[in-house]
C-alpha cells in the first residue's frame, strides 16, 4: 500500500496551532506518511512540530462556516488545536490523520521506515540478553541451568527462546509442566537474592479445574527451589474469589494438599477494562480546569488510579518482604502471568535489588521481565485515555509499573541512577515509537517480524552518552541497601510530570531542576578544592616533621 493513497491532502497553508502555554502560531502543515508535522515558517522564530501519527490516539473535527478545526488528542497525554481554512481542506486532513493514525499492518509502522541520524556505538538488540544474565546468576550459584526447550518457541509462543530452570529439572519434564500450566508458562526463574539464596519465579496459573487435576512434575519444579525444611509463598495475584471462578473454566489454583510446603496468599490487582477506565477518568479530571478543590479530590478519587498503585506496590513489597526477611522462596503469578505477574516481579527487584536501580540495570530489567517474559505491548498500547473505540485488550499496565517506580523514585531520591524524565521517555515510547523495542506482543512476534535486522532498538539511541545525560540523576549516591517503600495512603501522590505536564507551565520546575544541577556542581568543586587543601596540608604537615627531626 502506496501512503500517498492515503492523504488527501498532503499541504496546508495558513494553519493556525494552538497549545496549552504556547502563543498561537500560524504556519503550513504538511502530512507525510508517518508524521504531522507543522512549520511556523517565521524568520525571527522558526518553529517546528514532528507529531507520529501513531502517537495519535483520537481527532475530533469542528466547523464555524468555512473555518475548520482538528483537535488532536495524542496518546503521551498531549492535546493540540489547529485551525485550518477551508472546509474540505479540514475535512482531507482529518479523514487522512485518521487513516494514518489507524494503520493495521505492524510492517507499515515507522520503525520499518526510520533511518538514524546519530552514530550508532551499542546495538540495543544485542544488550541484554539471558545468557548474560545467566553468567551473573553461574557466578554465585551452581543450582540453576538455561533450558532451551523454546527455542522454535514450540512449547510457549509468549516465551523466549531460553530460560532459567533449576539444574534438578529437565527438559522433558518443562513440557509435562508447560501442559499444566495456562499459556504453557511455566515457572521461570526471575531474580535471585545474593544475600541468602531466596528466589523468586513466575508463571500463570496452573490448570487444576473443578476435578483438581495435578501434575507431579510441576510440584517437583517449585519443590526444587525450596531449601530443606522452609517453607515457600506464592503471591496469587487475584482475588480468592476471582482464582475459584477460574477453575470452572479449567484455571485454578496450587491446592495445599499437593504443595504443603507452599503458603499462598491472594493479592488482587486489577487488569483490562477497569485500568482502562481508571486511567480515562483520572486523565479526564486532570484536564477539567473547572473544578473546585472538592470536586478535584473527588473526581481523583473516583478513578481509583492512586488505589491501583497502592495495590500494586503492596503486592511488590510483599514478595520482597518473604525473600528478604522471611528468607523464603517465592512464585508469583495471576491468570496469564503477563500482566499483574509482571508489576509485582519487577517492583520487587527495585526494592530488592541496587543494581535494578542503575540506568542499565532498570534497562535490563525492562528487556527481562516485560519484553522477554511476553508482556503484550502492542495489545495493551494500542490506545491511551482519548480513544474512542472500546477495545478489550488495551490497559495502562506498563504505565501504572513505571507510576509504581516514579514513586519509590519519589521517597528514595538519592538511590536511583535515572531521573523522572527516563520514566516518561519509556511510558511515550512504549505507546508511539522510532524504535522498534516495544513492537509485538512477544519474541516470538518480534522474531517474524525480523525486528532487530528491520528496526533500530531504543536502546542504541538512549545509551548514547549525550542522551545519558538527560536522565542521569544528579544526586544518586549508590546504595547497596534494599529500601523500603511506605504504601501509606499520604505517601503516594499523584505523578504530575506525566498527568499534568501538558496541563501547567514547566518553566519554573525546569528553572528549579537547573538550580539543583548547578548547586550540585558547585558542591562537588568546593569538594575537591577541600580535597586538594587537605593534601596540601598534609604534605606541609610532613615537611615540617621532617625539619624538627634534622
Amino acid at each position: 500500500m502506496e501512503f500517498a493513497e492515503l492523504i488527501k491532502t498532503p499541504r496546508a497553508d495558513n494553519v493556525v496551532l494552538h497549545r496549552p502555554f504556547y502563543l498561537a502560531v500560524e504556519g503550513t502543515l504538511c502530512l507525510t506518511g508517518h508524521h504531522l508535522i507543522f512549520s511556523s515558517r517565521r524568520q525571527d522564530n522558526a518553529e517546528e512540530l514532528w507529531l507520529l501519527h501513531s502517537n495519535i490516539d483520537s481527532i475530533e473535527k469542528r466547523f464555524v462556516g468555512s473555518l475548520g478545526t482538528i483537535i488532536i488528542k495524542c496518546k503521551d497525554l498531549r492535546i493540540i488545536q489547529l485551525d485550518i481554512p477551508g472546509m474540505e481542506e479540514c475535512l482531507n486532513i482529518a479523514s487522512s490523520i485518521e487513516a494514518l493514525s489507524t494503520l493495521d499492518s505492524v510492517t507499515l509502522m515507522y520503525p520499518f521506515f526510520y533511518r538514524p541520524m546519530f552514530e550508532i556505538v551499542e546495538d540495543g538488540w544485542r544488550c541484554f540478553l539471558p545468557n548474560e544474565e545467566f553468567e551473573l546468576l553461574s557466578s554465585v550459584t551452581d543450582e540453576w541451568r538455561l533450558s532451551c526447550i523454546n527455542k522454535e518457541f514450540s512449547v510457549c509462543p509468549s516465551y523466549p527462546p531460553v530460560v532459567i530452570v533449576p539444574k534438578s529439572i529437565d527438559d522433558e519434564a518443562l513440557r509435562k509442566v508447560a501442559m499444566f500450566r495456562h499459556g504453557s508458562r511455566f515457572p521461570v526463574l526471575s531474580y535471585y537474592h545474593k544475600k541468602n539464596g531466596m528466589v523468586m519465579m513466575r508463571s500463570s496459573q496452573p490448570l487444576t479445574g473443578t476435578n483438581g487435576r495435578r501434575c507431579k512434575e510441576d510440584e517437583k519444579l517449585i519443590n526444587a527451589t525450596l531449601r530443606p525444611g522452609k517453607r515457600g509463598y506464592i503471591i496469587d495475584t487475584r482475588s480468592l474469589n476471582v482464582a475459584q471462578q477460574a477453575r470452572a473454566k479449567g484455571g485454578g489454583f496450587e491446592q495445599e494438599v499437593h504443595y504443603p510446603q507452599w503458603r499462598r496468599i491472594h493479592k488482587c490487582i486489577e487488569r483490562f477494562n477497569i485500568l482502562q477506565e481508571s486511567l480515562i477518568k483520572l486523565v479526564e479530571a486532570c484536564n477539567d480546569q473547572s473544578h473546585n478543590m472538592d470536586r478535584w479530590l473527588s473526581k481523583l478519587e473516583a478513578s481509583n488510579w492512586l488505589t491501583h498503585v497502592k495495590e500494586i506496590l503492596t503486592a511488590a513489597c510483599l514478595a520482597a518482604q518473604c525473600i528478604d526477611r522471611e528468607g523464603a522462596s517465592v512464585l508469583v503469578h495471576g491468570t496469564e502471568g503477563t500482566d499483574s505477574t509482571l508489576q509485582v516481579t519487577s517492583l520487587a527487584q527495585i526494592i530488592l535489588d541496587p543494581r535494578c536501580r542503575t540506568i542499565r540495570g532498570f534497562e535490563s530489567l525492562v528487556v527481562r521481565e516485560w519484553l522477554q517474559a511476553g508482556h503484550p505491548f502492542q495489545q495493551r498500547c494500542a490506545q491511551s485515555a482519548y480513544s474512542n473505540s472500546k477495545q478489550k485488550w488495551e490497559a495502562p499496565v506498563f504505565l501504572l509499573f513505571l507510576d509504581c517506580v516514579w514513586q519509590i523514585l519519589r521517597q528514595f531520591p538519592c538511590s536511583f541512577e535515572f531521573n523522572e524524565q527516563f520514566l516518561i521517555m519509556l511510558f511515550e515510547h512504549a505507546y508511539a515509537s522510532q524504535f522498534g523495542t516495544f513492537l509485538g506482543n512477544n519474541e516470538n512476534e518480534r522474531s517474524k517480524l525480523k525486528l532487530p535486522q528491520k528496526t533500530m532498538s531504543l536502546w542504541s539511541w538512549v545509551n548514547r552518552s549525550e542522551e545519558l545525560s538527560k536522565f542521569q540523576n544528579p544526586l544518586f549516591e549508590a546504595n547497596s541497601l534494599v529500601i523500603w517503600p511506605s504504601v501509606a495512603p499520604q505517601s503516594l501522590q499523584l505523578w504530575e510530570g506525566v498527568f499534568l505536564r501538558w496541563n501547567r507551565p514547566s518553566k519554573f520546575l525546569d528553572e528549579a531542576h537547573e538550580e539543583m544541577i548547578n548547586i550540585i556542581k558547585y558542591n562537588k568543586e568546593l569538594q575537591a578544592k577541600v580535597n586538594a587543601l587537605r593534601r596540601q596540608l598534609a604534605q606541609l604537615q610532613t615537611v615540617d616533621r621532617m625539619q624538627e627531626n634534622l
